[in-house]
């Protein structure tokens, strides 16, 4: 890592800084810490312009973070044996290079604004840069309401490897007590980014586990709704090449291997 990007990550803490009213000249520590609090302080920032300077300071910046991670092509990724138009991936979702990503968004789609919480809708936002929330401000703004449960919005993937973001706004469960209206939400949100991916001619799909995380939806149902019903609609997507389950934790994988056809 050069002085190029530390000297970046100082530029852009100075201006972010100054916008709270801060002092930029009392960073704290070194590097790691600097870039954390960069990322922390992107994660609050409300949906207001920034200068297309500082804007582009910080694609560069992830762009160049970006070369040093471990990029996935979903074309290397291996076919479930149940059905060659779907598989499954285990991984960072913000390190697959495939046409279209799914977000598990909230309401107001702008994207999760607790510092470093470790939710996929704030890694996704700060691995593509602050482009993407004010591209989901400009729809919002469009919309003039919330996005309901079900509902999916497109935007570009801008410094992700994935083209595009599909933004799914999933059903919140309390309790585990899961109700008809949620399982009918949860299925919209599949086959809403489907139609939303045929429309645009995206051929490949990388759907996380929508709904399972903060919002409470039980894993193991949540993983055989969401395979039933992508196997179903598939057929009405033609452009839509592959789908691709993605999971980051061990026991999101050991629920979708038997559905998918793979021996437990």
């Amino acid at each position: 890592m050069g002085m190029d990007r530390e000297a970046r990550v100082r530029e852009l803490l100075g201006v972010l800084l100054a916008e709270e009213g801060k002092d930029p000249a009392a960073l704290p520590g070194g590097y790691e810490t600097q870039r954390k609090l960069l990322r922390g302080l992107l994660n609050k920032r409300p949906a207001v312009p920034m200068p297309e300077e500082d804007l582009t300071a910080l694609d560069e910046l992830l762009l160049d973070e970006l070369k040093e991670k471990t990029v996935t092509d979903w074309r290397d990724i291996p076919p479930a044996p149940r059905n060659d138009r779907l598989a499954l991936w285990q991984g960072d979702i913000t390190t697959l290079r495939i046409p279209a990503i799914v977000n598990a968004a909230n309401p107001r789609l702008l994207g999760c604004f607790h510092p470093l919480h470790n939710c996929i809708d704030n890694l996704i936002h700060s691995a593509a840069g602050f482009r993407l929330r004010l591209a989901c401000q400009e729809l919002m703004e469009q919309q003039g309401h919330e996005e309901p449960a079900g509902g999916v919005k497109l935007t570009p993937g801008f410094c992700l490897p994935a083209e595009f973001v599909l933004h799914a706004v999933g059903p919140q469960v309390k309790d585990g007590a899961v109700t008809a209206d949620h399982r009918a939400a949860l299925a919209a949100c599949y086959r809403n980014a489907l139609d939303l991916a045929q429309a645009h001619g995206i051929s490949g799909v990388a759907f996380c586990c929508i709904s399972t995380g903060c919002y409470g939806f039980p894993r193991e149902e949540a993983a055989a709704l969401a395979v039933e019903t992508v196997e179903k609609y598939l057929p009405r997507c033609p452009a839509v090449e592959r789908v691709v389950f993605n999971v980051f934790l061990d026991r999101d994988a050991v629920l979708y291997r038997p559905l998918l056809g793979w021996p437990d």
